[in-house]
């Protein structure tokens, strides 16, 4: 899996077939964040990182803090041996439920999350996420198509994956 633009295009960033996490699309994250240009996120938080690479796009493209937040060990090492290669962002790497980690009180210009599909009350979750959301900020939730959208979210189609948006 690749950058798709800004200072860090092309890196590669490392991941596994052994995981369990379901990647952003290049389609989708290329749609999303040609949608997010000019990209003016200082602070950005990647919930349910995976292979994280929606915070490394977002580190590419200008961001200069990326927490990522994701349970699964395997996968955080992985975002540690990520992050490590890239000079300039400031990266935080938590190994945590993020439900718990939704407790801390910390705030961000952009919010995505990838929940997986089936497993989260999307719209609890979604209230606990945007409380956690700056002034002028975007919340960005990745679901399944036939998600009804939630909590006024505007919402984009790619393929079997939706996109909620929110914009506060």
């Amino acid at each position: 899996m690749r950058v798709l633009a800004g200072r860090f295009k092309s890196l590669s960033v490392k991941t596994s077939n052994k995981l369990s996490y379901r990647p952003t699309k290049s389609r989708v994250r290329k749609s999303l964040f040609d949608k997010l240009s000019p990209f003016k996120y200082d602070t950005v938080l990647d919930l349910f990182s995976g292979s994280g690479i929606m915070g490394f796009e977002s580190a590419s493209r200008g961001a200069s803090a990326v927490t990522f937040v994701e349970k699964d060990h395997k996968s955080i090492s992985l975002l540690k041996e990520n992050s490590q290669r890239l000079v300039g962002p400031k990266f935080e790497v938590i190994q945590s439920d993020v439900l718990k980690f939704l407790k801390e009180e910390s705030a961000y210009d952009l919010i995505f999350a990838d929940p997986p599909y089936g497993k989260f009350d999307l719209a609890t979750l979604a209230e606990s996420i945007l409380e956690h959301l700056n002034k002028g900020g975007k919340f960005i939730l990745e679901c399944e198509r036939n998600q009804d959208p939630i909590l006024d979210s505007d919402f984009a189609d790619y393929g079997n994956t939706r996109l909620l948006t929110w914009t506060p």
